[in-house]
């Protein structure tokens, strides 16, 4: 608690520090300084900690994926992993990729807008050079792509988008398509220079050839799920997708699983004794049934199904009618002969 002084007290204090016989710095108090953060107005933060670091997760996965497809396609050791996610806006992204690059406007369905993938030249050259028949070695190429150079990056875009619905699938079912492909930056203008962006920066090896492949998302696509980005949204939906996948695999499994179907034809109540005498040749009569009666059909031990008795071809058959598992025992009887088919 701050003690009060008197005013006394006071005049001497003031007497005392102005003759020199106690320095001021002993009774000078200073405050806890509070941090103060520069906002700047003209680049907002709209993603929180929590969003970006969603973001990041998701996108290792589509960096995995990444890495296992393009491997197999391009028959080489590929490493594809996350090396930053970051906000900023559309201009300062624009600026920081080389011109000419390869570019590719992506349609975000069902979200609205459209994102960018822009992969490194020294990236998009190594790929072409390993679809050709070449070693993909290191080579400083700097020149707009070629149409059949273009045709060939649009296979390998469409195949990464692939890989980015299934990335996307714990939070939205997305749906990315390619729009087009540029060369030059200054021609993809998706969204206003001020407008604030993600971007994914995703650390590209291709044999010893290094680059960047950069995912940038702007605010206005992402915003009608920017609430879903959230780590807890995110494991709950990996979660269910778990139980999901387990639960179709204990239905594969079940499918396969041979069950005993018996077709009953009868039933009477005998004694002991005449059971056993009973011998080969011998006819039991059976109570209250006809030739025209109705059989049971047993799945294992429960009754499920009436039926009538048949040919198709050389081979007793039977057709299957009502269900009866609703129907009391004491109103079907108990089983004492029966002839599986």
């Amino acid at each position: 608690m701050t003690e009060i002084l008197s005013q006394d007290e006071i005049d001497a204090l003031l007497n005392a520090i102005s003759s020199g016989e106690v320095s001021e710095d002993e009774y000078s108090s200073v405050g806890e300084q509070k941090k103060v953060k520069i906002y700047d107005f003209k680049r907002p933060d709209k993603f929180s900690k929590d969003q970006i670091r969603t973001l990041q997760m998701m996108h290792e996965t589509f960096a995995r994926l990444a890495t296992t497809g393009l491997s197999a396609q391009l028959r080489a050791l590929v490493h594809v992993h996350v090396a930053a996610v970051d906000q900023l806006t559309y201009e300062e992204f624009i600026r920081s990729i080389p011109n000419p690059t390869t570019l590719a406007v992506i349609n975000m369905d069902p979200l609205r807008g459209s994102a960018i993938l822009e992969i490194d030249p020294s990236i998009s050259f190594t790929i072409i050079d390993r679809l050709f028949g070449g070693k993909g070695e290191t080579a400083k190429i700097s020149r707009e792509l070629s149409e059949i150079e273009m045709s060939v990056m649009e296979g390998i875009i469409v195949r990464i988008l692939g890989n980015m619905r299934e990335a996307w699938s714990t939070v939205i079912d997305l749906r990315p398509r390619l729009g087009n492909i540029e060369t030059n930056p200054q021609f993809a203008q998706v969204v206003p220079p001020n407008d604030m962006v993600v971007l994914i920066n995703l650390e590209t090896k291709i044999g010893e050839v290094e680059g960047l492949t950069n995912l940038c998302i702007p605010y206005i696509t992402i915003e009608p799920i920017i609430n879903k980005l959230s780590a807890q949204y995110w494991y709950s939906s990996i979660r269910k997708g778990e139980l999901d996948e387990n639960r179709s695999i204990i239905q594969e499994r079940l499918d396969q699983v041979q069950i005993p179907v018996i077709a009953e034809v009868g039933s009477v109540d005998i004694s002991i004794l005449d059971f056993m005498n009973l011998n080969v040749g011998d006819v039991v009569k059976l109570e209250n049934t006809t030739t025209r009666s109705d059989m049971l059909v047993k799945v294992g031990e429960r009754k499920k199904f009436k039926c009538l008795p048949g040919r198709v071809g050389n081979r007793l058959a039977i057709q299957i009618g009502d269900r009866v598992e609703d129907i009391p025992d004491e109103l079907l009887g108990s089983t004492r002969s029966e002839q599986e088919y």
